[in-house]
């Protein structure tokens, strides 16, 4: 980062900017309480990469770009990660004589005579961006897995005894205090925290450690999908299992029954709290760990994937005082993110908002949040009620699990209360069944219930190594037997996505990834999501109070021009955003 007389000197001398058009850009950021360097690039008065290479110029060094760059192991090292982190600096190029440093602030001579006295060698110091220091330092974290086979095998000094009987049901053969020994031990206390860290770099959701028979075998789903990340030893088990309960504050010696626990890591870069469920199997205990990034930043409805018609629908309905919103779908469908982001839009200085959630996933300014407790008997509908006398505007209600629940929901939503829930259904015409089921009346469901939101998250592809492609006759015969074709055609169609329904899916051009470094040769990286959005509207209403069969809703919506979920992928799949596996994958389960 550069002063302001700095930039201002850079963009002049490179005839960017002059000096009267600078003070006025400078007074606008100003007002905006905004970096003068983002401003710029913000404005597109500059990209990072060009300011940065105006500035080498500027100050007479040489620039360079890491962003596609693999730095040797050895070179990255010479420099201590903590070092590179708070002085952004990296070490990217060395021989026997030099190495050469990459640095956002080449006049931090301090630094440098340190690291000159560290290393031994002369320096040939670079300009580069803060984007670039950013890719570079996550080369930090892809050391740790090529350190996994040295941990696992320092790991194996570990005594023998230390193993688990390995049947599920008989207790190992270590008590309590040598567990706790073995928790503490260093190579387990390594692995543990490797195998955690590792986690949060690539942003897992879970970690799976589970048992078998001659080894232990680690997974994470990242993007939805697990992989195997590493095997382990088999006779670290026991120390990993103490070492994971230590942490979550559970009992070591009790090797028979479930435990669920969590804990938290905290540092500068993240805040991310561990669920974990532990579960003894046939080879030992099994834990599964769910992160929950603390730190994480709340996404706003465009970036969550709705379509610009659907949001309206969306803001129109949470915009009303009272009513339900209802979000459904399967487990993992990220309908929690949904209520949230929602929930953001709604939280101003001026209403109450309250919350009773089974975890508290992200933390809210403002917002009274309250987490249920089983074990005490403090459960959704006891959270609910005790919430009511809070006098709140807004409660969210993490699930709709029980008749109780729901009939406190559809309550508080009929009396001047704006309800935000989730339930387990496949699609949202389902749940109007769902909620009758738990014996609501049809007129309060018709009465009450704003919208319903169904939703399922794919993978995008990756925008590395994406390519265009046309389907073969082979696969539109299949998705042709799988799926009304001429009818997700015409809602393209109408929705101007493509331009002539007829010419069917031959002449479509579709997405896919090639498979690249950058996604781990999936061709995927990150997720969206897919949805269908139903309004409650008076039609709607006439036929819930009616009675009305699943397939005369479903007609209603159609006319009512509702995008369905299946239709919400295929737009996303002809943007290139998913590809046509993924939609299928995520809704023919």
């Amino acid at each position: 980062m550069f002063t302001e007389k700095q930039i201002k000197k850079i963009l002049k001398k490179a005839n960017i900017l002059s000096e009267k058009d600078f003070d006025k850009l400078s007074k606008e950021a100003a007002k905006q309480k905004k970096n003068i360097e983002d401003y710029l690039i913000e404005k597109k008065i500059i990209t990072q990469s060009g300011l940065y290479e105006e500035a080498a110029k500027y100050f007479n060094v040489p620039f360079v770009n890491l962003k596609e760059r693999t730095i040797r192991k050895d070179i990255l090292l010479s420099i201590p990660e903590p070092i590179a982190i708070t002085h952004k600096l990296i070490a990217f190029d060395a021989d026997d004589k030099e190495i050469k440093i990459a640095a956002l602030d080449p006049g931090d001579l301090e630094i440098f005579e340190f690291l000159k006295k560290k290393t031994g060698l002369r320096q040939k110091i670079f300009l580069t961006t803060p984007d670039s220091v950013k890719e570079a330092l996550k080369q930090y974290h892809k050391t740790l897995k090529a350190e996994f086979n040295s941990l696992a095998k320092s790991g194996s000094t570990v005594s023998a005894d230390a193993e688990m009987s390995g049947k599920s049901g008989e207790e190992g053969p270590i008590d309590e205090q040598g567990l706790k020994k073995l928790a503490e031990d260093l190579p387990v206390v390594r692995i543990v925290n490797t195998l955690l860290e590792y986690a949060i770099f690539e942003g897992a959701s879970d970690i799976h450690i589970e048992p078998e028979e001659k080894k232990i075998t680690v997974r994470y789903r990242i993007d939805g999908i697990l992989h195997n990340v590493m095997t382990l030893p088999k006779n670290v088990q026991s120390g990993i299992v103490a070492r994971i309960k230590i942490l979550s504050n559970l009992k070591v010696d009790e090797h028979r029954l479930p435990q669920d626990g969590r804990f938290k890591i905290t540092n500068e870069e993240y805040k991310v709290s561990f669920r974990v469920s532990i579960i003894p199997t046939f080879d030992g205990e099994k834990i599964v760990m769910r992160l929950l990034n603390e730190k994480a930043q709340i996404l706003t409805l465009e970036q969550l994937g709705f379509q610009p018609s659907v949001m309206k629908t969306i803001k129109k309905n949470i915009a009303k005082p009272h009513g339900m919103i209802l979000v459904t779908g399967p487990t993992g469908s990220g309908k929690t993110t949904t209520l949230y982001t929602i929930l953001n839009i709604l939280n101003t200085p001026e209403v109450n908002i309250s919350t009773v959630e089974d975890p508290i996933e992200y933390r809210m300014p403002r917002v009274n949040q309250t987490q249920i407790n089983v074990k005490i008997n403090f459960t959704f509908a006891l959270g609910l009620r005790a919430l009511l006398r809070q006098d709140p505007d807004i409660i969210m209600v993490g699930e709709i699990r029980d008749q109780e629940t729901a009939e406190i929901a559809v309550h508080a939503a009929m009396t001047g209360h704006l309800l935000l829930s989730t339930l387990h259904t496949n699609n949202a015409v389902t749940t109007l069944p769902r909620l009758a089921q738990m014996n609501i009346p049809t007129f309060l469901i018709a009465s009450t219930t704003n919208i319903i939101i169904a939703q399922r998250l794919v993978r995008k592809i990756c925008p590395n190594c994406i390519q265009s492609f046309n389907l073969d006759k082979q696969v539109i015969e299949e998705l042709k037997k799988q799926l009304d074709i001429a009818r997700i055609l015409k809602k393209l169609e109408k929705n101007k996505i493509i331009f002539d329904a007829k010419k069917g899916l031959e002449s479509i051009l579709f997405y896919k990834g090639k498979g690249c470094k950058k996604c781990g040769n999936t061709g995927y990286k990150g997720r969206i999501g897919i949805y269908e959005v139903m309004e409650i509207t008076n039609e709607i209403s006439e036929l819930i109070l009616r009675n009305a069969p699943i397939n005369a809703i479903e007609k209603q919506n159609e006319k009512d021009g509702m995008i369905s979920i299946i239709e919400d992928g295929f737009i996303k799949a002809k943007n290139g955003i998913t590809t046509i596996d993924e939609i299928m994958r995520v809704t023919q389960e």
